[in-house]
């Protein structure tokens, strides 16, 4: 009988990410889900502290890195996912509508190297699209909304949804970048909240609510239900829309929101050296109307 699987989380408070290590107990083969890359904006500098604990926790629990799986394109850190694959050989995998994302921001940071087509990663996950993690069968739920190439992974008991849900007292991501959809965030959730109560949620992020002391990440598919402050049951479609539409109107970019973006549609790597060897990430500027360049 396949045991359930290990699931060990990494909190990483600059970017209030959560990366797991979730393996097989019985064959020691684990994935990597959304590993960060740590950067400091105001310098420019990239560092791998956040990844090196996670591969350090790998290596200490005997656990063989086969995958990293990435629930989207982030815009608020920046994935980690060559650099575990240049020291472990796992393979990249995010959602087969990562195309789409690419096509959207190649034009917006005119990158002409991007694919558009998610050549960049290794696997692209069709909805409802199975895997073998080891023993433990991995199933992808297409769950767009947040971002349309968003998949939220299913292993046994256990769902890693990425943006598209936070914990009950949080609510939910926001719908407001291209190709975000409120309408189709809400259909995610509820496909989501549609499985067995007792199944266990795992959030990609956490920002804590006001009346909370402690970052959390877990939760499960009752406790969203009933406590969800967004989409608890009894919301409707059309007022969580309302809700979500006018949220998003006052909520400002994420910090990281341009390097992250040209640096995920990659699959996580740098946008290529210049001439003079350096790598460079590209800050589109918003001209007021009238000015003079």
């Amino acid at each position: 009988m396949t045991q359930p699987a290990h699931i060990q989380a990494f909190f990483d408070e600059p970017t209030f990410t959560v990366t797991y290590l979730v393996g097989d107990p019985g064959t020691r083969e684990a994935a990597i889900i959304d590993p960060v890359l740590d950067f400091d904006s105001a310098s420019g500098r990239i560092s791998t502290g956040s990844a090196e604990a996670v591969l350090a926790a790998a290596a200490a629990g005997g656990w063989r890195i086969t995958r990293v799986l990435e629930t989207h394109a982030h815009a608020d850190h920046l994935s980690a996912a060559p650099l575990i694959k240049a020291r472990t050989g796992a393979r990249i995998g995010i959602g087969a509508h990562i195309g789409e994302v690419q096509k959207v921001f190649a034009g917006v940071f005119n990158a002409p190297d991007v694919s558009g087509t998610g050549a960049e990663f290794d696997d692209l996950f069709a909805d409802g699209e199975t895997f073998k993690l080891g023993e433990l069968e991995v199933e992808v739920l297409h769950t767009p909304g947040h971002t349309p190439a968003c998949i939220s992974y299913k292993i046994g008991d256990a769902v890693f949804v990425g943006d598209t849900l936070f914990m009950p007292d949080y609510g939910t991501a926001r719908a407001d970048f291209p190709g975000g959809d409120a309408a189709a965030l809400y259909r995610s959730i509820r496909r989501i909240l549609a499985l067995p109560p007792e199944t266990r949620l795992f959030m990609c992020h956490d920002y804590k609510a006001p009346d909370r002391d402690e970052f959390a990440w877990e939760t499960t598919v009752a406790e969203e239900r009933a406590k969800n402050v967004h989409i608890h049951d009894g919301v409707d479609e059309a007022a969580f829309v309302a809700m979500r539409t006018e949220r998003d109107k006052g909520l400002a970019a994420p910090r990281l929101l341009l390097p992250s973006v040209q640096v995920n549609i990659r699959a996580g790597h740098l946008p290529p050296a210049e001439d003079n060897a350096v790598h460079y990430l590209k800050l589109p500027l918003r001209l007021p109307e009238g000015f003079g360049a």
